[in-house]
């Protein structure tokens, strides 16, 4: 290959898909296995790569040039292929940095935990030196000096954590390390994983209002500067900002949510088409493993059986990218569903007055109007909690969905 990037798995990468909005070549994704990467580092059979997990410092005895700031850090993320000569360089250092800077937090004289000890923690220790930390601890599972431990970090006065573990990495997205609120003065957090958008991790950030992010602006910064390098270019980082919000309107979902009749399924469809979006209705995919109408499930297995199904369901659907997910009126009930979905979704709140609702009996918990209002009431909260966006659908559907494009900018 002439460019690409190197690891053992790389099944939840968007570099492909970032490296050709930039730049004009074809960029390949390589998995090698750990007993292959010798020989394929010897036969230098490419131009340009980037490098991730786990080869980071497992490239450097193969290299002729090392850059400056890989040498400071300890490990390399981009390597060049210069005559036969192999030559080193560190850009994940520069993301890192602009994402943390991004966030407007002041992390002078702070505390700072690193979660885990692989080639990004590196990375992630020289950014927050250069950023006046004031002290740096580092947890591992493995007992080795000068790091602490899981069972300990809750005996420090952390102020903010960087996640360089692939912990809750697709598809393991439920994954998580660390309980956040058991630090009382915590005051930002990110997560170098970018597949979910929004690790459990920093959805708990997001949930206590402290700067919370994962890490595809940082994934997007590394590569512009990799692209510098590659193409002996200039780009300035504007172009950062441009990739990102072109990736984010690309890889995220939305997420409908609302009482049942509220319009979602037909707003969904709608969305389809004009965003060029696959539409997924959860009680659909539900319908398909029970094979059988919802409301005859629910009166011969109960609500319990039919929510665990759901729960399945919206896991799974949750782990895409790029969907429009219409979902059922309950689905807001179970907290665990609510943060599958925002893990890479938008959730958008189809509100409609209550007597415009109507009841049918394909619904078997909404199926009178004295039902439906007090499934309305008691829903009606968790709906206004959980909502990114609130639409009112009052009107004509053209109108709520025009209203939706808009808002999702």
């Amino acid at each position: 290959m002439e460019y690409g990037l190197i690891g053992e798995k790389l099944g939840h990468s968007f570099s492909k898909i970032i490296h050709e909005m930039i730049a004009d070549y074809k960029y390949e994704l390589k998995e090698i296995a750990k007993e292959d990467l010798d020989s394929f580092m010897k036969n230098k059979d490419f131009k340009c790569i980037n490098v991730t997990i786990p080869y980071k410092t497992k490239v450097l005895p193969y290299l002729d040039f090392i850059s400056d700031e890989a040498k400071k850090i300890g490990c390399v993320n981009t390597i060049l292929n210069k005559d036969g000569k192999l030559y080193g360089y560190n850009t994940d250092y520069y993301g890192l940095k602009l994402l943390i800077q991004k966030q407007n937090v002041d992390l002078t004289n702070k505390n700072v935990l690193i979660l885990g000890t692989g080639g990004t923690s590196l990375t992630a220790k020289a950014v927050l030196a250069d950023l006046g930390v004031s002290n740096i601890y580092q947890a591992s599972r493995k007992n080795n000096d000068g790091l602490i431990s899981y069972d300990d970090i809750y005996n420090y006065d952390i102020n903010y954590v960087v996640n360089t573990t692939p912990v809750g990495m697709y598809p393991n997205n439920l994954d998580k390390l660390i309980d956040i609120n058991k630090f009382k003065n915590i005051i930002g957090l990110v997560d170098v994983i970018y597949n979910p958008l929004n690790t459990n991790l920093v959805l708990d950030g997001k949930n206590k209002n402290i700067p919370a992010d994962g890490g595809l602006y940082m994934l997007i910064a590394q590569a512009v500067y990799a692209i510098k390098l590659f193409k002996n270019m200039e780009i300035d980082d504007s172009k950062i900002d441009e990739v990102y919000n072109m990736l984010i309107k690309q890889k995220q979902n939305i997420v409908l949510i609302g009482m049942p009749s509220c319009g979602k399924s037909t707003i969904g469809r709608i969305l389809e088409k004009r965003l060029n979006k696959a539409l997924y209705d959860s009680d659909t995919e539900i319908e398909k493993i029970i094979d059988s109408d919802i409301s005859s499930f629910m009166k011969s297995h109960g609500e319990r059986q039919f929510r665990n199904i759901e729960s399945s369901v919206i896991e799974n659907l949750s782990k895409q990218n790029g969907i429009i997910i219409s979902t059922g009126g309950g689905v807001i009930l179970r907290k665990s569903n609510m943060n599958n979905l925002k893990q890479n979704g938008i959730v958008v709140f189809v509100d409609r007055p209550l007597d415009k609702l109507i009841p049918t009996e394909s619904r078997p918990l909404t199926s009178d109007k004295e039902a439906l209002k007090k499934k309305y009431d008691e829903r009606i909260d968790l709906y206004n909690e959980y909502a990114d966006i609130k639409v009112v659908n009052d009107t004509n559907l053209e109108d709520v969905v025009n209203e939706i494009i808009r808002r999702l900018g």
